[in-house]
């Protein structure tokens, strides 16, 4: 997210919204990557500022917990600070911690891609500019990148972005680092906040309407 929060019109977030998938890929083409016999798996996304990804995964049925971070860098436990400057390569992302019997990670692929955020914007989303605000999918598993390379080809050959390309970065996760404490929750904890407003709370309407068997109202507790 910007350090300060630009004069935006609402004009521009309406556009934006009107850009997102019309289309999801077949849920077969990750049939078996998750093991109900395991109670926790994990997943890491980045898809412009972590506020509103961490949001929209919190309110999932079947996660766990969320956590924004910073992922797909050169530089051990990087502040906010050095993230936002671009010099360390990191990604504002979120690491989802997930129950695959509840939740299957290609539902999370749904997610991301259909209301998380734009994947056709590169380097950016909304507002907020520059390589740290990418869409990337950090895989923990060579089956999750089979996983995330398919879910694309399929966007790609439904032509689910009125035939944009996806630029989803699709990369080995090295490395998580959780953010700084007051990132953490922070579209609960500030609502009333103007980007939250503006920015992120229509991800949570959109993900009600688009994807209600996904949708949980009530998100996730307090850490």
């Amino acid at each position: 997210m910007p350090r300060f929060f630009p004069r935006l019109a609402v004009a521009l977030l309406l556009s934006l919204a009107a850009t997102a998938a019309t289309a999801t890929p077949d849920e077969a083409v990750v049939v078996g990557l998750d093991s109900p016999a395991s109670a926790r798996q994990t997943a890491v996304f980045a898809g412009g500022c972590f506020w509103g990804v961490e949001a929209v995964f919190e309110h999932v049925r079947g996660v766990l917990d969320v956590r924004s971070g910073y992922a797909g860098g050169r530089v051990a436990r990087p502040s906010y600070g050095e993230v936002s400057d671009g010099d360390t390569g990191h990604a504002e992302s979120v690491e989802v911690v997930y129950d695959p019997a509840q939740v299957s990670y290609g539902e999370l692929l749904s997610v991301f891609f259909t209301v998380a955020h734009d994947p056709t914007q590169r380097n950016r989303q909304g507002p907020d500019t520059g390589t740290q605000y990418r869409s990337a999918i950090f895989y923990r598993t060579p089956a999750q990148q089979r996983a995330a390379q398919a879910y694309v080809q399929r966007l790609a050959a439904g032509k689910a972005f009125g035939g944009k390309p996806v630029v989803t970065q699709i990369a080995p996760l090295q490395a998580f680092w959780p953010a700084e404490d007051y990132h953490q929750d922070f579209a609960r904890l500030n609502p009333n906040h103007p980007y939250i407003r503006y920015w992120d709370a229509p991800k949570l309407v959109d993900l009600q309407k688009r994807l209600p068997r996904l949708y949980r109202a009530e998100g996730l507790a307090s850490r």
